[in-house]
């Protein structure tokens, strides 16, 4: 018989210590011959990433060993940082900045010089001038931005050498298979590369030292993203030309739309190595792609143009990889957390390799994902995913109403997926709904639905948040009173705006979010130094600054914080944390000492999610089914 009990106070059978203990983060797939290899991210290492390779025998190893930690910090967001080829790896190690190079069993040997404000990543293997092709970050002139550019590193004596420069930034090197050409990704400031970007196209000159670009595609209002080199030489890309990221290749100085479609087969660069297709073989490209938020898979024949959608549970692709008929790539569903997966699209069967998680969990418990549309400001529609609480061991009181957490992702310019997530299964089986929000200016729907966050930054984002609360409220499938949010780093602004500037959400947590915008210009690195300009006009500054509106906010607020976090630093946090004490606010303030933006470490992403935890339950008074380890709650009667 299923036990009665308020929502918030039920015991659930996930915990954050299993949370932790069990899970890792999964990226950057690579093929090299037979060998498969991914990097995983160890909480329990204190967020180490580490090489794993899946070999021809079916065999799980580690590659790096420790101290090692292939991690890289351009654009601070970092991405890309290792290749494999012929069973040598060369990576980026994120202590000393420097690029290594390592044989199958051998220990680590540096590549590079010691010049840890230089920094590296998206490497690839130029075996015809006997170098690694990537994009270099100087940070050596420190009273300007970082330098960026395009450098071959010599393999014998480890020694860089622009190939190009001249734009703000670079991304996505890539060598055509006779090593004649190279074609790459640009943009200038103030532009992200999902505003503007070119795609660029350089032939070698001067016995393979100099590289002579011309630009084929992209430009004002034209994002491109990811060039890639068929198998017999034509180069392939994606544009948003059309307002949609679709498939294009360009041959003969000809551009080609290969499928036309209203989704998005690209996704926002926020790191390096993104890849959402690979080519089977010459005329066969696997590519993932995002149709009204949903992702799929499918396989698009170039030949005559026929686009085969795959079936299968996932909800979510990165890292798209393949070889001759093999692939693989990392994917989650509903049920499934991430996991490295080969596929066979001969045959359309999947096989797990690794899971972001070993922790079992009975089905029967999990919330599944609920798609909503639901009304907007200016008569239009936003989205989201609704997992409403669940655990079938409870029941709820007759009438009562569950708590609701608005979840709002980061970016802004960034998506959420309808897959299954421990964070989200944490709050579902405690008895609190999630509302996870694809509010405009998400990734998935097109680039108008992404640019309605045009010169709107806390205004649309947060519209959109209370609506989809609001929604909810009117449907009866959550409690008014008792409306959080919550968000990290992009996500932690829009918190914080909508709890000072609406009286919707009685209670809210900010995760390294942003409270002061001109701060975030003055304070911020090069990649994201200008991204506001096309958020926010400098005359709303202010007016869009929750730290400058601390008498309008009226609700508790719980802040965690990185100490060592360059993009959003510590300041932010201080501020509002302050300015709440002296207003008399409930406000808490949990800080870590070695993290940056985002947490790595088993035992801080245990701290936050039971801190949170906790200060729902004190500001809404209810009792724990379990003893978590209580923060310091200012202003708390």
């Amino acid at each position: 018989m299923p036990i009665f009990a308020p929502y918030g106070t039920w015991k659930s059978p996930i915990s954050s210590d299993q949370i932790v203990a069990g899970s890792i983060g999964l990226g950057q797939v690579v093929l090299d011959g037979e060998d498969i290899y991914w990097i995983e991210s160890r909480p329990a290492e204190k967020g180490r990433s580490v090489i794993v390779r899946y070999t021809a025998n079916k065999q799980i190893e580690d590659v790096t060993p420790a101290p090692y930690n292939v991690r890289t910090r351009v654009h601070e967001y970092g991405g890309g940082a290792y290749t494999v080829n012929d069973g040598v790896i060369y990576f980026s190690n994120f202590a000393d900045n420097r690029v290594y190079r390592q044989e199958l069993g051998a220990d680590p040997e540096p590549l590079t010089p010691e010049m840890k404000n230089v920094r590296y990543a998206d490497f690839i293997l130029d075996r015809f001038h006997n170098s690694l092709i990537c994009v270099c970050e100087d940070h050596r002139v420190t009273q300007y931005e970082p330098i960026n550019s395009l450098v071959s590193i010599n393999l014998d004596t480890g020694i860089s050498q622009p190939l190009v420069t001249g734009a703000d930034f670079f991304a996505s090197p890539r060598l055509s298979p006779d090593g004649n050409h190279l074609a790459w990704v640009q943009w200038n400031h103030p532009n992200m590369p999902w505003d503007e970007s070119e795609l660029m196209l350089g032939d070698w000159e001067f016995g393979g030292t100099t590289i002579i670009p011309r630009r084929i595609a992209g430009g004002p209002q034209e994002s491109v993203f990811q060039p890639e080199w068929s198998p017999d030489g034509v180069l392939h890309y994606i544009s948003d030309r059309t307002g949609w990221w679709n498939l294009y290749r360009w041959e003969h100085d000809q551009i080609e739309a290969l499928h036309r479609l209203n989704a998005d087969f690209g996704m926002p660069q926020w790191v390096f190595g993104m890849s959402t297709y690979a080519f089977l073989d010459e005329t066969h490209i696997l590519c993932s792609f995002i149709e009204r938020g949903l992702p799929h898979l499918a396989i698009l024949n170039t030949a005559n143009s026929n686009f085969h959608r795959l079936k299968s549970d996932y909800a979510r692709f990165d890292s798209v990889r393949a070889s001759y008929g093999k692939a693989v790539f990392i994917a989650a569903s509903p049920l499934e957390p991430n996991a490295v997966i080969q596929c066979d699209p001969k045959h359309g069967t999947y096989k797990p390799l690794r899971s972001s998680s070993d922790l079992e969990i009975d089905p029967w418990i999990i919330s599944l994902p609920r798609p909503i549309e639901f009304p907007t400001e200016n008569g239009l529609t936003a989205h989201a995913f609704h997992y409403p609480a669940r655990n079938p061991e409870y029941r709820e009181p007759a009438g009562e109403k569950p708590p609701l957490i608005v979840a709002i992702h980061g970016g802004p310019t960034a998506a959420t997926y309808p897959v299954f997530s421990l964070w989200v299964q944490y709050w579902t089986t405690r008895g609190f709904s999630v509302l996870d929000v694809n509010y405009g200016g998400s990734t998935g729907y097109g680039r108008a639905y992404r640019e309605r966050l045009k010169d709107q930054w806390g205004i649309v984002d947060v519209d959109d948040c209370v609506n989809g609360a609001k929604h909810l409220v009117n449907k009866g499938l959550a409690d008014p009173n008792r409306l959080c949010i919550t968000g990290g780093s992009a996500g932690g602004y829009t918190t914080l705006c909508a709890l000072a500037f609406r009286d919707v959400f009685k209670a809210g947590a900010s995760h390294y979010g942003v409270s002061d915008l001109q701060a975030l210009d003055d304070d911020t690195h090069k990649f994201e130094s200008r991204y506001t300009f096309n958020l926010v006009p400098k005359s709303a500054y202010n007016a869009r600054s929750p730290i400058h509106h601390v008498d309008k906010l009226n609700v508790p607020v719980i802040f965690f914080q990185g100490l060592e976090d360059k993009i959003v630093p510590p300041n932010q946090a201080e501020k509002m944390v302050d300015a709440l004490k002296d207003k008399g606010l409930p406000v808490a303030y949990v800080t870590f000492a070695e993290e940056g933006h985002g947490f790595r470490q088993a035992a801080n992403i245990k701290r936050a999610l039971d801190g949170e935890l906790y200060f729902y339950a004190k500001v809404f008074g209810f009792e724990l089914a379990d003893e978590v380890e209580p923060v310091d709650i200012e202003n708390l009667e």
